[in-house]
């Protein structure tokens, strides 16, 4: 999925948004264990084959295990979310352009707090890709 979106928004990502990194939405040491694999990370490594695009898995971390947000409100939501995220070592997203990677939006909650902790730690512009939008 990761190739098909830079087959069709390679100007966008390249030229117009100038992305210095990707950065795909951490999930908790323990869920990936769980599961075996971040999904958004598969995502980000399609979109970065052959145009020299680097994937940072380590400056934005989850740092707490959160319940799956499929059952709750956009106001369950964005509680639960709340500072579940933090930067590592913000020298590596300091005035870069990123592009935050998630398998599937659906009240946006993931991704703003994932964006508001990547801007609030010196990030110039963070865009966002994901394979789906889901119907709320």
């Amino acid at each position: 999925m990761g190739k098909k979106i830079i087959q069709f928004y390679s100007l966008e990502i390249l030229d117009l948004w100038k992305i210095d990194i990707i950065i795909p939405v951490p999930l908790h040491k323990v869920k990936e264990r769980e599961r075996g694999y971040n999904q958004s990370f598969y995502i980000a490594k399609g979109i970065s084959e052959n145009n020299n695009l680097i994937i940072d898995k380590t400056s934005l971390q989850r740092v707490y295990y959160t319940t799956t947000q499929t059952k709750l409100n956009l106001l369950q939501r964005k509680s639960n979310i709340k500072n579940a995220f933090l930067v590592k070592d913000n020298n590596n997203i300091a005035n870069k352009n990123i592009l935050l990677v998630d398998d599937v939006v659906t009240t946006g909650s993931t991704i703003n707090e994932c964006a508001r902790v990547l801007l609030e730690n010196g990030a110039q512009k963070v865009y966002v890709s994901s394979i789906a939008i889901a119907d709320k």
